[in-house]
């Protein structure tokens, strides 16, 4: 698919995103009006999470892709019962149970948080307490069980409850095996945060590699909660190592079905951008004049057309550089 394609904005892919789109009375906000609202924008994405439509996308050996509520969440079906990779945003319980009923009539046993952002672990609310055994990474769990403020959102996000908090944690990594598929957690160290691992799912030859790549659009970066730049360009290495030309890449956000090509693409970009922005700031610019430089132009038509725009990343890469 055409990264033109891909940055056609519809009102369920402008929802999508953690820091995503935002919705007012008179229809959606533009990305600077989204920004200049930043207080409540959490509770506008929820609002908007609330009535977005779920997309299913079916991938191979019995694994697809809801799209529609926060980010992309994976689906593997079979005797086993559903195992689900990210939870998306609770408001969107009715979507999800709809859509994941309409896939099988199996049950959620199994829940893999990627990271701990609400819009990937918020539906652990309603999973969890419906008997799904919820797997992380233990900096995930330590987010999830603690007041945790992103001063990018302006926003304190509450504890979970106590059995929507995962109940088996990794450090590193973790093999398992689930409805036939050999399926293994990765940590990444310091990436989009330091909670995140990537999921594979051996069989299918699929790789689920949440927030550490958002397919045609600049991502957000957590320095809150241990993010690098030098960690994203590291985990987009991992994950190209990892795959072949015939690896179906599921990333965080953006058009969920994605491949190796799509994932090098991002991976330039953001070398060439961290490359940019550092030298701007070894030659004493501040960060306003870095951002005045523009040192994100030759890639802003192609990944600045979403929320995140230029100005908001090269911030983003001016703090980690």
């Amino acid at each position: 698919m055409s990264f033109a394609h891909r940055n056609s904005l519809t009102r369920r892919g402008f929802c999508m995103c953690c820091i995503g789109a935002a919705a007012s009375a008179s229809g959606w906000l533009l990305p600077r009006q989204a920004y200049a609202e930043a207080r409540g924008l959490v509770s506008l994405i929820k609002d908007s999470a609330a009535t977005s439509p779920i997309t299913v996308h079916t991938l191979r050996n019995n694994v697809s892709v809801l799209e529609g509520s926060g980010g992309n969440v994976a689906v593997l079906t079979g005797r086993d019962g559903k195992v689900l990779v990210d939870a998306g945003i609770s408001v969107s319980r009715p979507q999800i149970i709809k859509t994941l009923e309409a896939i099988s009539a199996d049950p959620v046993t199994h829940l893999i948080n990627t990271h701990w952002h609400f819009d990937h672990a918020d539906g652990n609310s309603w999973l969890g307490p419906a008997g799904a055994k919820i797997i992380a990474h233990d900096n995930t769990l330590k987010y999830l069980a603690q007041v945790q403020r992103v001063e990018e959102w302006d926003y304190n996000f509450l504890p979970l409850a106590a059995n929507a908090l995962p109940t088996d944690v990794l450090t590193d990594s973790r093999d398992f095996k689930l409805n036939g598929q050999s399926i293994a957690l990765k940590h990444y160290g310091s990436a989009h945060t330091n909670s995140d691992i990537s999921v594979t799912f051996g069989e299918a030859d699929i790789l689920h590699v949440a927030d550490t790549f958002w397919n045609g659009i600049y991502p957000f970066i957590d320095y809150s909660t241990g993010g690098s730049i030098d960690g994203m360009i590291a985990a987009s290495d991992a994950n190209l190592a990892a795959t072949t030309d015939k690896t179906i890449i599921i990333p965080g956000h953006g058009q969920p079905v994605s491949n190796r090509a799509e994932l090098q693409a991002f991976r330039d970009m953001l070398v060439g951008i961290r490359d940019n922005v550092a030298k701007l700031k070894r030659e004493g610019r501040t960060r306003d004049e870095t951002v005045a430089a523009k040192p994100t132009a030759v890639f802003d038509a192609i990944w600045g057309n979403f929320v995140i725009d230029p100005a908001f990343f090269t911030r983003l890469v001016y703090e980690g550089v």
